[in-house]
């Protein structure tokens, strides 16, 4: 069997997922929430990095590192790693966490995506016998379409991702007023308590999203059901959405998942690089970042 030499370093961006629009179709009778989501990912990311030849081990810095609450998720990733095949490289990780944590970006799903990958790239003689995907499900709702990283429809509590063969690139700015929003609450907020009979009922199909018009005319349309639920725990989300909608060359304005990150859609990176500036100069306490929203090859 021929031998492989593991890089001594490889590192992967955990991309900002951005959930577009977000229907709740109502509660599954296994308590969590049956969902419908159209996601893209922001060039703006965190880092995770793991080092094969290292004693295991995860350390954890950037700008929001202090900002994790409990157990992280990429000890687990670790561990459901481990538990797969003891026999994987994986070594030290090291997470570089640049993205504000709670903030509707799916950051740590992101991160525990991007440990996945790296660890695959490390291991492609094992990788094949390794259930990546069940191993992603393990690990949480939004973990399966960070797994893909591409542009996706995702249903059901998130377990099942279409992804597209095309959607455009898009210039966005990202506002975060660094105040955490947990998912958990803002669906106790929501109170959706409809009973969904089938997970696996038709749904109308997507349209061709062969322009930003049509990926705009889309996300108007479906808007995030959470967005009600969100304003009301934290009513900022309300004026970062007004900051971004004000500014010139912006398309649209919403939430992200849960919240209470919003994001703007702009016509020209000139003018997502303006709006970013004169919003972080408005307000310096916000997290705001000027990215491009990844499209489909």
């Amino acid at each position: 069997m021929p031998t492989f030499n593991a890089p001594s370093r490889i590192g992967e961006n955990a991309n900002a997922k951005v959930n577009l629009t977000l229907s709740v179709l109502g509660r599954r009778d296994d308590g969590y929430h049956e969902l419908e989501s159209l996601v893209a990912f922001a060039a703006a990311a965190d880092e995770v990095t793991i080092l094969p030849g290292r004693p295991h081990g995860l350390t954890v810095s950037g700008t929001f590192a202090g900002a994790i609450a409990g157990e992280n998720l990429l000890t687990k990733t670790m561990a459901l790693l481990s538990e797969a095949d003891p026999h994987l490289r994986v070594g030290a990780v090291q997470l570089n966490k640049a993205l504000p944590v709670a903030a509707g970006l799916g950051g740590g799903s992101a991160d525990a995506a991007a440990l996945l990958r790296a660890v695959r790239r490390a291991n492609p003689e094992r990788a094949g016998a390794i259930p990546w995907m069940e191993i992603a499900a393990r690990l949480g709702s939004d973990v399966p379409v960070c797994f893909a990283n591409q542009p996706a429809l995702i249903q059901g509590r998130g377990e099942r991702v279409q992804c597209f063969p095309y959607l455009p690139d898009m210039y966005a700015v990202l506002v975060n007023p660094r105040v955490p929003l947990s998912t958990a609450s803002v669906f106790a907020a929501l109170q959706a308590c409809a009973v969904v009979r089938s997970s696996t009922e038709a749904r109308p199909p997507l349209p061709p999203f062969s322009s930003v018009d049509a990926v705009l005319d889309y996300v108007g349309e479906r808007g995030n059901d959470l967005e009600v639920a969100a304003v009301r725990l934290l009513p900022a989300i309300e004026e970062i959405k007004a900051l971004l909608g004000a500014r010139e060359g912006c398309r649209l304005a919403a939430m992200s998942g849960s919240g209470p990150t919003c994001f703007g859609i702009f016509s020209a990176w000139t003018e997502a690089r303006s709006a970013s500036a004169a919003i972080a100069e408005a307000r310096p306490a916000w997290w705001v970042e000027a990215t491009r929203l990844i499209g489909a090859p």
